[in-house]
């Protein structure tokens, strides 16, 4: 297989600009790489996010991969309507059930979890953006079955904020 491709765009430069919030880990940083514990593990790693606007009432939370060779890059990981009271999700938090009042979609694995960091061996580093979308609404109201693309497509008017922190991961 030819890996050789072009570097996609961070996937949300393409959407329509909001304003940022803070979102940090102990577990993972920005542009540096993730450790085996959040790749192969399959263990999501410690998530908080703050200042975030007034008016927020619920949160999406996402892992995405721009960089998987499919047209569509690759989910990993979706939490929808998570309470506003939710600004912190401890390691391992992806395979544990969602707090009250959210929902884990099924990721593109087709498991309702985290799926860790698994590129091509060879494979130039990938991306994985955690992102935390601050919404104005207490539910996304999505039907049974929404897949991640249904819920970013479905937030998309309700985003007030974003924060996104993107680590890499090779192997």
């Amino acid at each position: 297989m030819d890996l050789e491709r072009p570097v996609a765009p961070d996937p949300y430069s393409l959407l329509p600009k909001v304003p940022s919030f803070e979102l940090t880990s102990t577990d993972v940083a920005e542009g540096e790489p993730m450790a085996e514990a959040h790749a192969s593990g399959n263990t999501s790693p410690q998530l908080a996010w703050s200042g975030f606007p007034e008016g927020t009432r619920s949160f999406l939370l996402n892992v995405f991969d721009p960089d998987a060779p499919t047209p569509a890059g690759f989910w990993h990981w979706t939490v929808v309507d998570l309470p506003v009271t939710v600004t912190s999700l401890p390691t391992g938090a992806g395979a544990q059930p969602a707090p009250e009042g959210a929902t884990v979609l099924r990721n593109d694995m087709g498991t309702a979890d985290y799926t860790g960091a698994a590129p091509p061996p060879g494979d130039r580093p990938h991306r994985y953006v955690f992102a935390v979308h601050a919404l104005d609404v207490e539910s996304l109201g999505l039907p049974e079955g929404a897949t991640p693309t249904v819920a970013a497509f479905m937030s998309l008017g309700h985003v007030l904020a974003r924060a996104t922190l993107a680590p890499v991961y090779s192997r």
